[in-house]
């Protein structure tokens, strides 16, 4: 009874903004991971932070779940409402609200996408580094602590972002950190709500920091007879401080993938994609140590794209090849997950995940942001298929269950979401998560924001 109270109420301020139709709750029912899809009960369009206030005024009175929705490009489930309720969809704000080159950065609204800011940032000379693959929107990777291919030399979003809105439970709006790089000022509750997932606020506005696009000399590749080589090549580039401007790793299987669907000229093995900075000079004299440092790991000769066209190409590569791998199992869906580790253990991980995949029933496949510890394997699992996804769960486990016994964490960018509370506790410990729980119930005292996400 609430319910419908609560969506007449909402449709009285949203208007058409407000959809109780099948196709748009099935859209917002899931998102890019296999967890199974769930209908809200409503979707909400809200244009800003103060009708999204609004919303959350009714929903809190009404004790009805609100979920931010942005791109729908997660991966762990985080936008899955679980328990029904109102989906808050924030595409409709797009904008971005300032920009002041002068001080290197811009506030924008949370549904902007990462791509449209940097086609709007590219005449000021700056840009907004963070690169999860996807064209995530701006709030879902706060909301994700997101990171990617960039977070070598630029860090995740945890550096990124210098203040955000958020509209808390009740509907109160709160400004967070501001404009200044840095703040001894109070608590930090930037920091709490990036990576919080949706559970304490949903932001809404973003203030981020921005920096001047690298120039960009060359990106090679280099193939390696196996996976330990590889990474132990990255791992020790990073030790030594050698400024690379990207290092991704793809494995053989993956490898494969890609020359089945472009015309690369590349070799059927593991492989590191490397991107220099820098001018000519510069880049080369790095480019030589790296080189000297792959071949110490029975590295290939580099592979070289100098010109715009080739280096996207090879970058296209990297972006594409797990949506390719699974274009090659029809009907089949994404289970991906991500550990980060310390450097130093990375190898051994990548290693012994590797040969855990030859008891894989689908297909497997390791890729990562190997300079910062972080790497994926992506499953090509069959939705309808029980015992292949016990399987691949039960493998699954393992990873996340192998990156914290080596002092890493179950997840390095994809967030929680649903499938990984379970491990919550193993990473930090009893004590931290009853913190946790009890920053949620004096933000969320009611459990209307996100509910079954991120705690156990």
């Amino acid at each position: 009874m609430s319910t419908g109270i609560a969506i007449a109420a909402l449709r009285d301020l949203l208007g058409e903004r407000l959809s109780t139709g099948e196709a748009i709750r099935t859209h917002h029912g899931r998102d890019e991971s296999h967890h199974a899809l769930v209908l809200p009960d409503a979707v909400a369009f809200p244009q800003c932070t103060e009708e999204v206030a609004a919303i959350a005024g009714l929903c809190s009175e009404h004790r009805i779940p609100m979920v931010p929705f942005g791109a729908g490009s997660g991966l762990e489930g985080g936008a899955v409402p679980v328990n029904g309720g109102i989906c808050i969809d924030l595409g409709r704000m797009d904008q971005v609200l300032a920009i002041h080159p002068a001080d290197m950065d811009a506030t924008v609204q949370a549904g902007l996408r990462r791509e449209t800011l940097n086609s709007l940032l590219r005449d000021t000379g700056l840009f907004f580094p963070i690169d999860p693959g996807a064209d995530a929107s701006i709030g879902g990777m706060v909301a994700t602590r997101a990171s990617g291919t960039n977070a070598v030399r630029f860090g995740t979003m945890r550096e990124n972002v210098l203040g955000l809105t958020a509209v808390l439970a009740d509907g109160r709006i709160v400004r967070t950190g501001g404009r200044a790089k840095k703040s001894s000022a109070g608590y930090d509750l930037t920091r709490l709500l990036v990576g919080s997932e949706g559970t304490l606020g949903i932001v809404t506005e973003v203030t981020l920091l921005l920096h001047p696009i690298p120039d960009i000399a060359a990106v090679a590749v280099c193939a390696f007879p196996n996976l330990y080589h590889a990474v132990a090549a990255a791992t020790e580039i990073i030790q030594y401080g050698i400024p690379i401007g990207r290092v991704e790793l793809m494995d053989d299987e993956l490898i494969k993938v890609v020359l089945r669907h472009s015309d690369l000229d590349l070799a059927p093995q593991p492989t590191l994609f490397f991107e220099f900075h820098g001018d000519e000079l510069v880049a080369a004299r790095i480019a030589e140590q790296v080189a000297e440092i792959a071949q110490a790991h029975q590295g290939s000769k580099f592979h070289w794209a100098t010109r715009p066209e080739e280096r996207e190409k090879l970058w296209d590569a990297r972006r594409w090849g797990a949506r390719w791998a699974r274009l090659e199992r029809p009907g089949a869906r994404t289970w991906p997950t991500d550990v980060c580790v310390p450097i130093s253990a990375l190898a051994d991980c990548i290693s012994a995940t590797k040969a855990d995949l030859v008891h894989s029933p689908a297909p497997a496949y390791i890729l990562g942001h190997v300079g910062d510890g972080n790497f994926h394997c992506a499953f090509m699992v069959d939705p309808d298929n029980p015992a292949e996804l016990a399987e691949v769960g039960r493998l699954s486990r393992r990873l996340s269950e192998r990156a914290i016994a080596a002092g890493g964490t179950c997840t390095g960018e994809h967030g929680i979401g649903i499938g990984k509370r379970r491990y919550l506790t193993a990473e930090h410990g009893e004590v931290a998560v009853d913190v946790m729980r009890t920053i949620k119930a004096a933000l969320d005292p009611f459990g209307l924001l996100n509910p079954g996400k991120v705690l156990p």
